[in-house]
């Protein structure tokens, strides 16, 4: 483990790791600051955004809410819905929207975007705290493809997956916690309003060494935001592999590949895959925030990197990565 440790002080890292070796030994570093403004220094029970990452917590909702028969894969998002979204496909389903192959428009085109640290809401961030606060962004981006035919990563419809479990439950956020977290036992993590963060909750910073809090939501949606810790993601990968957050046959069908990105990356439902399907992993990418967090099915070793800068994460993930492989 000398060689994260050098990796993470030659690059500047700040942020938290965890490693899980298949023998069941444990690395663990924290490093950088947390709060630059104080000087409180990142500690491995930090929390951290980890953008993207709700993606698979998100999905993990749905999935639940389909063992209920709340709904089914095959759901279409007008059925739940209704007009609120006119400008979506009225074929395109809860599966097609959890695997990117929805064709829905997408409000943050992250093809499109350039320099992450640039990127601006086209709304004021503070207006963006329950999932219908996502209907004028949403409605601004037609629908592109056709329902089913084309694989492209798409935020828009992750949101809209928020909307459906927002009309079945009353609360996105109280049914990501009741159905995903409690079960997983992870205590510490959630969605936090920004401007209003628990104590060892650490800042995102821009390369510019400016906080991200006018460049992300007040509080995490469907699509990103959520604050994670490192012990609370390995309690993730063994509550999920123990059939404690949805079914082993729930699980099966989102971590088989369906779909593929690149040579490197394909796609389940709401889960990143290695091409040959052993590798599943979570990914989150914003302005002051990167992060990923990946296990091996055949062996069960696990790593989480998490870095509250733009960047920062992708030198130790790359090497944890390849740990793994």
């Amino acid at each position: 483990m000398n060689r994260i440790s050098t990796l993470a002080e030659s690059t500047n890292f700040s942020g938290v790791l965890r490693l899980d070796a298949a023998d069941g030994s444990v690395f663990t570093l924290a490093q950088g600051q947390a709060d630059r403004r104080v000087g409180a220094e990142n500690e491995t029970s930090t929390r951290l955004a980890t953008a993207s990452a709700t993606k698979g917590f998100t999905a993990l909702t749905v999935m639940s809410l389909i063992e209920k028969g709340d709904l089914q894969l095959t759901t279409t998002l007008r059925s739940i819905v209704g007009d609120a979204l006119p400008f979506v496909d009225a074929a395109v389903t809860i599966e097609q929207l959890l695997g990117h192959t929805s064709g829905v428009g997408d409000y943050l085109d992250e093809e499109a975007m350039g320099d992450i640290d640039e990127y601006i809401l086209d709304v004021s961030a503070h207006t963006l705290e329950r999932p219908a606060d996502y209907l004028p962004l949403l409605n601004n981006h037609p629908q592109v493809s056709p329902p089913g035919e084309v694989f492209a990563y798409n935020n828009s419809g992750y949101i809209m997956l928020s909307i459906v479990i927002e009309e079945l439950t009353g609360s996105f956020h109280d049914a990501v916690r009741q159905r995903v977290l409690e079960p997983a036992g992870m205590a510490s993590s959630g969605f936090f309003r920004s401007d209003n963060l628990p104590p060892n909750t650490a800042l995102g910073y821009l390369e510019d060494g400016r906080t991200n809090i006018f460049h992300l939501p007040v509080i995490g949606g469907g699509d990103g935001g959520i604050y994670l810790t490192l012990d609370d993601m390995a309690s993730f990968w063994n509550a999920l592999y123990e059939g404690r957050i949805v079914t082993p046959e729930s699980l099966d069908a989102m971590t088989t590949v369906r779909n593929v990105a690149s040579e490197t990356y394909s796609y389940g439902l709401g889960f990143w895959l290695s091409p040959d399907g052993n590798i599943v992993w979570l990914e989150g990418l914003d302005p002051g925030v990167s992060f990923r967090s990946a296990r091996s099915k055949r062996t069960g070793a696990h790593y989480t990197v998490i870095s509250n800068t733009s960047s920062g994460a992708w030198p130790l993930v790359k090497h944890c990565h390849q740990l793994l492989s």
